[in-house]
Protein backbone atom coordinates (compact mmCIF):
# COMPACT_ATOMS: atom_id res chain seq x y z
CA UNK A 1 0.00 0.00 0.00
CA UNK A 2 1.20 3.51 -0.79
CA UNK A 3 2.62 5.47 2.14
CA UNK A 4 0.04 8.28 1.90
CA UNK A 5 -2.86 5.85 2.44
CA UNK A 6 -4.20 5.60 5.99
CA UNK A 7 -5.98 2.68 7.63
CA UNK A 8 -8.94 3.74 9.74
CA UNK A 9 -12.13 2.30 11.11
CA UNK A 10 -15.14 3.11 8.99
CA UNK A 11 -16.74 4.85 11.95
CA UNK A 12 -13.96 7.46 11.86
CA UNK A 13 -14.76 8.25 8.22
CA UNK A 14 -18.56 8.32 8.02
CA UNK A 15 -21.73 8.14 10.09
CA UNK A 16 -24.88 6.18 9.37
CA UNK A 17 -27.86 8.35 10.28
CA UNK A 18 -31.35 6.93 10.78
CA UNK A 19 -34.00 7.66 8.16
CA UNK A 20 -37.42 8.94 9.17
CA UNK A 21 -41.02 7.92 8.36
CA UNK A 22 -42.61 10.10 5.70
CA UNK A 23 -45.83 11.79 6.94
CA UNK A 24 -48.85 11.31 4.68
CA UNK A 25 -49.14 15.09 4.35
CA UNK A 26 -45.72 15.22 2.65
CA UNK A 27 -46.41 12.54 0.04
CA UNK A 28 -46.87 13.75 -3.51
CA UNK A 29 -46.99 11.80 -6.79
CA UNK A 30 -45.50 14.78 -8.59
CA UNK A 31 -43.15 15.68 -5.77
CA UNK A 32 -39.78 17.22 -6.49
CA UNK A 33 -37.73 15.09 -4.10
CA UNK A 34 -37.03 11.32 -4.14
CA UNK A 35 -38.04 9.17 -1.19
CA UNK A 36 -35.69 6.25 -0.56
CA UNK A 37 -36.56 2.90 0.93
CA UNK A 38 -34.22 -0.01 1.64
CA UNK A 39 -33.98 -0.98 -2.03
CA UNK A 40 -34.12 2.33 -3.87
CA UNK A 41 -36.48 5.17 -4.67
CA UNK A 42 -40.02 4.37 -3.55
CA UNK A 43 -42.00 7.52 -4.25
CA UNK A 44 -41.74 11.31 -4.40
CA UNK A 45 -42.29 14.00 -1.82
CA UNK A 46 -42.94 17.71 -1.84
CA UNK A 47 -40.44 18.03 1.00
CA UNK A 48 -36.94 16.76 1.81
CA UNK A 49 -35.26 15.54 5.02
CA UNK A 50 -31.59 15.96 4.05
CA UNK A 51 -30.20 18.56 1.69
CA UNK A 52 -26.78 17.16 0.73
CA UNK A 53 -25.64 14.37 -1.61
CA UNK A 54 -25.40 11.09 0.26
CA UNK A 55 -25.45 7.30 0.16
CA UNK A 56 -28.60 5.44 1.17
CA UNK A 57 -27.93 2.14 2.96
CA UNK A 58 -30.74 -0.39 3.36
CA UNK A 59 -31.11 -0.96 7.11
CA UNK A 60 -33.97 -3.49 7.15
CA UNK A 61 -35.35 -5.80 4.49
CA UNK A 62 -32.86 -5.21 1.65
CA UNK A 63 -30.14 -4.80 4.26
CA UNK A 64 -26.93 -3.35 2.90
CA UNK A 65 -28.27 -2.35 -0.52
CA UNK A 66 -26.69 0.94 -1.59
CA UNK A 67 -28.09 3.88 -3.53
CA UNK A 68 -26.20 7.03 -4.44
CA UNK A 69 -28.13 10.31 -4.46
CA UNK A 70 -26.75 13.72 -5.40
CA UNK A 71 -29.90 15.74 -4.67
CA UNK A 72 -32.06 16.61 -1.70
CA UNK A 73 -34.02 13.57 -0.54
CA UNK A 74 -36.12 11.86 2.13
CA UNK A 75 -34.72 8.62 3.63
CA UNK A 76 -37.37 6.32 5.11
CA UNK A 77 -36.92 4.70 8.53
CA UNK A 78 -35.84 1.37 6.97
CA UNK A 79 -32.64 3.09 5.80
CA UNK A 80 -29.50 4.79 6.98
CA UNK A 81 -28.04 7.73 5.11
CA UNK A 82 -24.35 8.65 5.17
CA UNK A 83 -22.83 11.85 6.50
CA UNK A 84 -19.10 12.64 6.28
CA UNK A 85 -16.51 15.42 6.18
CA UNK A 86 -16.56 16.71 2.60
CA UNK A 87 -13.14 18.34 3.09
CA UNK A 88 -11.57 14.92 3.60
CA UNK A 89 -13.65 12.49 1.60
CA UNK A 90 -15.26 12.24 -1.82
CA UNK A 91 -18.88 11.01 -1.95
CA UNK A 92 -18.42 8.64 -4.90
CA UNK A 93 -15.18 7.31 -3.44
CA UNK A 94 -17.08 6.35 -0.27
CA UNK A 95 -19.90 4.84 -2.31
CA UNK A 96 -17.48 2.64 -4.25
CA UNK A 97 -15.68 1.76 -1.04
CA UNK A 98 -18.92 0.58 0.56
CA UNK A 99 -19.68 -1.44 -2.59
CA UNK A 100 -16.54 -3.51 -1.96
CA UNK A 101 -17.48 -4.31 1.65
CA UNK A 102 -20.59 -6.43 0.92
CA UNK A 103 -22.48 -5.02 3.89
CA UNK A 104 -25.32 -7.58 3.71
CA UNK A 105 -22.90 -10.14 5.19
CA UNK A 106 -23.29 -8.23 8.43
CA UNK A 107 -27.04 -8.92 8.49
CA UNK A 108 -28.22 -10.94 11.50
CA UNK A 109 -31.45 -12.34 12.88
CA UNK A 110 -34.67 -13.58 11.35
CA UNK A 111 -35.27 -10.16 9.81
CA UNK A 112 -31.92 -9.11 8.34
CA UNK A 113 -30.65 -5.73 9.43
CA UNK A 114 -27.46 -3.69 9.49
CA UNK A 115 -25.88 -2.95 12.86
CA UNK A 116 -24.09 0.41 12.81
CA UNK A 117 -21.44 -0.55 15.34
CA UNK A 118 -20.44 -3.58 13.29
CA UNK A 119 -20.12 -1.38 10.22
CA UNK A 120 -18.14 1.24 12.13
CA UNK A 121 -15.61 -1.36 13.31
CA UNK A 122 -14.57 -2.34 9.77
CA UNK A 123 -11.03 -1.24 8.92
CA UNK A 124 -10.50 0.39 5.53
CA UNK A 125 -7.64 2.16 3.80
CA UNK A 126 -8.16 5.60 2.28
CA UNK A 127 -5.84 7.99 0.39
CA UNK A 128 -5.84 11.83 0.47
CA UNK A 129 -8.80 13.62 -1.15
CA UNK A 130 -6.96 14.38 -4.40
CA UNK A 131 -6.12 10.69 -4.87
CA UNK A 132 -9.73 9.76 -4.05
CA UNK A 133 -10.93 12.01 -6.87
CA UNK A 134 -8.38 10.51 -9.28
CA UNK A 135 -9.57 7.01 -8.40
CA UNK A 136 -13.22 8.04 -8.86
CA UNK A 137 -12.43 9.50 -12.29
CA UNK A 138 -10.64 6.29 -13.28
CA UNK A 139 -13.51 4.15 -12.01
CA UNK A 140 -16.09 6.30 -13.81
CA UNK A 141 -14.20 5.87 -17.10
CA UNK A 142 -13.92 2.09 -16.67
CA UNK A 143 -17.51 1.66 -15.51
CA UNK A 144 -18.81 3.72 -18.42
CA UNK A 145 -17.09 1.34 -20.84
CA UNK A 146 -18.34 -1.68 -18.88
CA UNK A 147 -21.90 -0.30 -18.98
CA UNK A 148 -21.67 0.26 -22.75
CA UNK A 149 -20.37 -3.27 -23.26
CA UNK A 150 -23.13 -4.72 -21.04
CA UNK A 151 -25.81 -2.78 -22.91
CA UNK A 152 -24.45 -4.09 -26.20
CA UNK A 153 -24.40 -7.69 -24.92
CA UNK A 154 -27.92 -7.33 -23.47
CA UNK A 155 -29.18 -5.91 -26.77
CA UNK A 156 -27.65 -8.81 -28.71
CA UNK A 157 -29.18 -11.24 -26.23
CA UNK A 158 -32.58 -9.59 -26.69
CA UNK A 159 -32.20 -9.66 -30.48
CA UNK A 160 -31.50 -13.40 -30.47
CA UNK A 161 -34.63 -14.04 -28.40
CA UNK A 162 -36.74 -11.75 -30.57
CA UNK A 163 -35.68 -13.64 -33.71
CA UNK A 164 -37.03 -16.85 -32.25
CA UNK A 165 -40.21 -15.15 -30.99
CA UNK A 166 -40.79 -13.46 -34.36
CA UNK A 167 -40.89 -16.83 -36.12
CA UNK A 168 -43.19 -18.23 -33.46
CA UNK A 169 -45.59 -15.32 -33.89
CA UNK A 170 -45.51 -15.61 -37.69
CA UNK A 171 -47.31 -18.94 -37.59
CA UNK A 172 -50.85 -18.24 -38.75
CA UNK A 173 -53.82 -20.39 -39.57
CA UNK A 174 -57.20 -21.62 -38.43
CA UNK A 175 -57.32 -22.14 -34.69
CA UNK A 176 -58.83 -24.87 -32.55
CA UNK A 177 -59.54 -24.62 -28.83
CA UNK A 178 -56.85 -26.41 -26.86
CA UNK A 179 -59.46 -28.12 -24.69
CA UNK A 180 -60.72 -30.04 -27.73
CA UNK A 181 -57.31 -31.62 -28.29
CA UNK A 182 -55.99 -32.43 -24.83
CA UNK A 183 -56.67 -33.66 -21.31
CA UNK A 184 -55.53 -31.36 -18.49
CA UNK A 185 -54.74 -32.49 -14.95
CA UNK A 186 -52.76 -31.04 -12.04
CA UNK A 187 -50.39 -32.55 -9.53
CA UNK A 188 -51.20 -33.31 -5.90
CA UNK A 189 -48.00 -32.33 -4.12
CA UNK A 190 -46.74 -29.28 -2.29
CA UNK A 191 -43.80 -27.42 -3.79
CA UNK A 192 -41.54 -28.57 -0.93
CA UNK A 193 -42.09 -32.25 -1.78
CA UNK A 194 -38.86 -32.24 -3.77
CA UNK A 195 -36.06 -34.59 -2.70
CA UNK A 196 -32.43 -33.82 -3.41
CA UNK A 197 -30.96 -36.66 -5.42
CA UNK A 198 -34.41 -38.01 -6.29
CA UNK A 199 -34.75 -40.39 -9.23
CA UNK A 200 -37.51 -38.56 -11.12
CA UNK A 201 -38.07 -35.00 -12.35
CA UNK A 202 -40.36 -32.87 -10.19
CA UNK A 203 -42.04 -30.00 -12.03
CA UNK A 204 -43.20 -26.97 -10.06
CA UNK A 205 -44.13 -23.48 -11.25
CA UNK A 206 -40.45 -22.50 -11.18
CA UNK A 207 -38.31 -22.49 -14.30
CA UNK A 208 -35.93 -24.92 -12.64
CA UNK A 209 -36.66 -28.64 -12.66
CA UNK A 210 -36.26 -30.36 -9.28
CA UNK A 211 -36.08 -34.03 -8.26
CA UNK A 212 -38.31 -36.40 -6.31
CA UNK A 213 -38.19 -40.07 -5.30
CA UNK A 214 -41.72 -41.06 -6.44
CA UNK A 215 -43.51 -40.56 -9.74
CA UNK A 216 -47.23 -40.06 -10.44
CA UNK A 217 -47.11 -39.79 -14.24
CA UNK A 218 -45.48 -41.96 -16.90
CA UNK A 219 -46.22 -40.38 -20.26
CA UNK A 220 -45.37 -37.61 -22.69
CA UNK A 221 -46.78 -34.26 -21.56
CA UNK A 222 -46.60 -30.48 -21.65
CA UNK A 223 -46.07 -28.96 -18.21
CA UNK A 224 -47.53 -25.48 -17.71
CA UNK A 225 -46.94 -23.41 -14.58
CA UNK A 226 -50.28 -22.46 -13.05
CA UNK A 227 -49.11 -19.62 -10.84
CA UNK A 228 -46.34 -17.06 -10.61
CA UNK A 229 -45.72 -14.00 -8.46
CA UNK A 230 -45.82 -11.59 -11.42
CA UNK A 231 -47.44 -13.70 -14.14
CA UNK A 232 -44.24 -14.85 -15.85
CA UNK A 233 -45.40 -18.40 -16.51
CA UNK A 234 -43.30 -21.09 -18.15
CA UNK A 235 -43.89 -24.26 -20.16
CA UNK A 236 -41.89 -27.48 -20.53
CA UNK A 237 -42.05 -30.64 -22.66
CA UNK A 238 -41.16 -34.00 -21.11
CA UNK A 239 -41.57 -37.73 -21.81
CA UNK A 240 -41.11 -40.36 -19.11
CA UNK A 241 -41.80 -40.81 -15.40
CA UNK A 242 -42.28 -37.59 -13.38
CA UNK A 243 -44.25 -35.84 -10.66
CA UNK A 244 -45.73 -32.36 -10.35
CA UNK A 245 -46.71 -29.63 -7.93
CA UNK A 246 -50.45 -29.15 -7.33
CA UNK A 247 -50.55 -25.85 -9.27
CA UNK A 248 -48.74 -27.22 -12.32
CA UNK A 249 -50.91 -28.29 -15.26
CA UNK A 250 -50.14 -31.61 -16.97
CA UNK A 251 -51.37 -31.44 -20.57
CA UNK A 252 -51.63 -34.68 -22.57
CA UNK A 253 -52.76 -34.97 -26.19
CA UNK A 254 -55.88 -37.05 -26.90
CA UNK A 255 -55.94 -36.22 -30.63
CA UNK A 256 -52.49 -37.35 -31.74
CA UNK A 257 -53.65 -37.58 -35.33
CA UNK A 258 -54.14 -33.80 -35.25
CA UNK A 259 -51.31 -32.32 -33.21
CA UNK A 260 -47.70 -33.15 -32.34
CA UNK A 261 -46.58 -32.66 -28.75
CA UNK A 262 -43.66 -30.55 -29.88
CA UNK A 263 -45.92 -28.35 -32.02
CA UNK A 264 -48.21 -27.91 -29.03
CA UNK A 265 -45.23 -27.01 -26.82
CA UNK A 266 -44.23 -24.18 -29.16
CA UNK A 267 -47.85 -23.00 -29.42
CA UNK A 268 -48.04 -22.72 -25.62
CA UNK A 269 -44.62 -21.08 -25.49
CA UNK A 270 -45.97 -18.46 -27.89
CA UNK A 271 -49.01 -17.92 -25.64
CA UNK A 272 -47.17 -17.06 -22.40
CA UNK A 273 -47.64 -13.30 -22.89
CA UNK A 274 -51.36 -13.86 -23.50
CA UNK A 275 -51.56 -15.98 -20.33
CA UNK A 276 -49.82 -13.22 -18.36
CA UNK A 277 -52.35 -10.66 -19.59
CA UNK A 278 -55.33 -12.87 -18.70
CA UNK A 279 -54.03 -14.20 -15.36
CA UNK A 280 -55.92 -13.32 -12.19
CA UNK A 281 -54.93 -12.55 -8.61
CA UNK A 282 -53.20 -9.69 -6.81
CA UNK A 283 -50.37 -11.06 -4.68
CA UNK A 284 -49.81 -14.07 -6.95
CA UNK A 285 -51.03 -14.46 -10.53
CA UNK A 286 -52.99 -17.61 -11.42
CA UNK A 287 -54.11 -19.36 -14.59
CA UNK A 288 -57.60 -20.82 -14.43
CA UNK A 289 -58.36 -24.07 -16.22
CA UNK A 290 -60.83 -22.38 -18.55
CA UNK A 291 -58.19 -19.92 -19.76
CA UNK A 292 -56.05 -22.83 -20.91
CA UNK A 293 -58.90 -24.85 -22.42
CA UNK A 294 -60.09 -21.86 -24.46
CA UNK A 295 -56.67 -21.03 -25.88
CA UNK A 296 -56.68 -21.11 -29.67
CA UNK A 297 -53.89 -23.13 -31.32
CA UNK A 298 -53.07 -23.33 -35.02
CA UNK A 299 -53.35 -26.77 -36.59
CA UNK A 300 -51.62 -27.17 -39.94
CA UNK A 301 -51.23 -30.73 -41.25
CA UNK A 302 -48.98 -33.13 -39.33
CA UNK A 303 -46.48 -32.93 -42.20
CA UNK A 304 -46.38 -29.13 -41.89
CA UNK A 305 -46.14 -29.38 -38.12
CA UNK A 306 -43.05 -31.58 -38.45
CA UNK A 307 -41.42 -29.01 -40.76
CA UNK A 308 -42.30 -26.13 -38.39
CA UNK A 309 -41.06 -28.02 -35.33
CA UNK A 310 -37.75 -28.88 -37.02
CA UNK A 311 -37.12 -25.23 -37.86
CA UNK A 312 -38.18 -24.03 -34.41
CA UNK A 313 -35.95 -26.59 -32.67
CA UNK A 314 -32.98 -25.40 -34.74
CA UNK A 315 -33.79 -21.76 -33.95
CA UNK A 316 -34.24 -22.59 -30.27
CA UNK A 317 -30.91 -24.42 -30.16
CA UNK A 318 -29.14 -21.46 -31.79
CA UNK A 319 -30.91 -19.01 -29.46
CA UNK A 320 -29.85 -21.00 -26.38
CA UNK A 321 -26.27 -21.09 -27.65
CA UNK A 322 -26.25 -17.31 -28.16
CA UNK A 323 -27.83 -16.80 -24.74
CA UNK A 324 -24.99 -18.73 -23.10
CA UNK A 325 -22.39 -16.66 -24.97
CA UNK A 326 -23.95 -13.31 -24.05
CA UNK A 327 -24.74 -14.34 -20.48
CA UNK A 328 -21.10 -15.34 -20.06
CA UNK A 329 -20.03 -11.96 -21.46
CA UNK A 330 -22.28 -10.22 -18.93
CA UNK A 331 -20.83 -12.33 -16.11
CA UNK A 332 -17.28 -11.54 -17.27
CA UNK A 333 -18.04 -7.81 -17.36
CA UNK A 334 -19.43 -7.96 -13.83
CA UNK A 335 -16.28 -9.77 -12.66
CA UNK A 336 -14.16 -7.13 -14.41
CA UNK A 337 -16.01 -4.42 -12.51
CA UNK A 338 -15.39 -6.20 -9.19
CA UNK A 339 -11.72 -6.68 -10.08
CA UNK A 340 -11.25 -2.99 -10.89
CA UNK A 341 -12.98 -2.00 -7.64
CA UNK A 342 -10.74 -4.34 -5.66
CA UNK A 343 -7.59 -2.87 -7.26
CA UNK A 344 -8.82 0.66 -6.60
CA UNK A 345 -9.03 0.07 -2.87
CA UNK A 346 -5.74 -1.79 -2.66
CA UNK A 347 -3.85 1.17 -4.18
CA UNK A 348 -3.25 -0.79 -7.40
CA UNK A 349 -5.29 1.30 -9.84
Amino acid sequence: MKTDWQTKQLGDILKLEYGKPLPKTKRSTGGKYPVYGANGEKERSGDFYFDKPSIIVGRKGSAGELNLTEEKFWPLDVTYFVTFDEKKYDLKFLYNLLETLELPKLAKGVKPGINRNEVYSIEVATPPLAEQKRIVKKLDDVFEKVTEAKECAEKNLQNSRELFEAYLQSLKGEKTKLGELVDIKTGKLNANAMKEGGQYPFFTCAKEIYAIDKYAFDCEAILLAGNNAVGDFNVKHYKGKFNVYQRTYVITVNEQNKVLYRHLYFQLLNSLKEFKAKSVGSGTKFLKLGMIQNLGVTLPSLTEQKTIVKKLDLLLKETKKLEKIYEQKLANLEELKKSVLSKAFHAEL
